[in-house]
């Protein structure tokens, strides 16, 4: 997918880290795995580590804070083991089961949401989408504000969705709601303590932007295009520390079919500026940016000429993607596959 894909499939990534027991504070918590590769692991304690035990005050075990972050924690060593296990399997088929297995075995777990998102982001890898749906839908029944498993459904459902399909109210009703929720589940982050702010930062920007860019390709293929300016706009501010091509590109066909053809000339510029070379997207890009010069250097700003027709986005390209493959429309002619 975009370049959001590359950040965020470093927070996916986490979950292939084994999980480490914290040092011991009022509970003796046990997380899963560090949610930022760039921040190692929290090293045991030594042998005097018990899981926490059950109490008036802490029937469960519940999920402590540190640092104003949240931290899941294992009920048991036998769940901590387990999760731990299950996390080491590399082959997305293998981590599937194992998922499942363990969810089975522990269903009260804070840890089912993390082995079923690093079963997600392997069927991700693999180009499944409907498996990367299939996880993500089961992280989110395990924990419904994690917004990495919300912003990576949202966006897979979206890239799928054609007008033919019977199902496509419901798969783009899914995928807005799915989106909104990332965005206001943001703070439900999993970051560890010792994460720095600039890498916060990027995470949650990488997840804004997604999230942002399918609510504008859910209201485009609802034929919505004031509401999809408005959602890639947000996308574009979200993300301008790093600039998307594809979104700039998606802002400038809505504000094109708004017939905003200055605006969507500049939306064109940018999304050629930012775009790789010899890409799908520079591609579009130029045909988008030579059609709208033709229609204001023809004074056009009503009457369109028939021999030039506009760009009709489709849906964001597979999630494994990298944004130099990234295609972010197909009505112009002959696409690139």
């Amino acid at each position: 997918m975009r370049s959001n894909f590359a950040i965020l499939a470093l927070l996916l990534a986490a979950t292939m880290t084994v999980a480490q027991m914290r040092p011991p504070q009022s509970q003796n918590p046990y997380p899963p795995p560090n949610p930022f590769p760039n921040a190692p692991p929290q090293s045991p304690n030594g042998a005097g580590n018990q899981p926490p035990s059950a109490s008036p005050s802490n029937p469960q075990a519940p999920s402590s804070t540190t640092g104003g972050h949240k931290v899941l924690q294992a009920k048991s060593q036998d769940e901590l083991k387990a999760y731990q296990d299950a996390v080491s399997k590399t082959e997305a088929a293998q981590m599937d089961a194992a998922a499942s297995a363990f969810a089975a075995k522990y269903p009260s777990s804070e840890l089912k949401a993390s082995l079923f998102i690093r079963a997600m982001n392997l069927y991700t890898q693999a180009n499944n989408a409907e498996k990367v749906i299939e996880l993500g839908r089961k992280a989110i029944a395990a924990d419904a504000t994690n917004p990495v498993a919300l912003v990576q459904v949202g966006a897979v459902l979206v890239e799928g969705t054609r007008d033919t399909d019977m199902d496509r109210d419901q798969r783009l009703a899914e995928a807005a709601k799915d989106s909104q929720a990332a965005i206001d589940n943001l703070g439900q982050l999993l970051i560890p303590p010792d994460a720095t702010p600039e890498r916060i930062a990027a995470v949650k920007a990488s997840i804004l932007t997604m999230a942002y860019d399918t609510l504008g390709m859910v209201d485009l293929n609802k034929k919505d295009p004031a509401g999809a300016e408005q959602q890639f706009l947000k996308a574009v501010d979200a993300g301008k520390a790093q600039p998307e091509a594809a979104i700039f590109l998606r802002l400038s066909v809505a504000q094109d079919q708004l017939k905003k053809y200055p605006e969507a000339l500049d939306s064109a510029n940018k999304a050629l500026q930012y775009a790789t070379q010899g890409s799908a997207a520079q591609n579009l890009a130029k045909q988008q940016q030579e059609r709208l010069q033709k229609l204001m250097a023809a004074g056009s700003g009503t009457a369109v000429p028939s021999s030039i027709a506009p760009a009709t986005p489709a849906a964001n390209p597979p999630a494994a993607q990298t944004p130099s493959q990234a295609p972010p429309a197909q009505a112009p002619p002959n696409p690139p596959h």
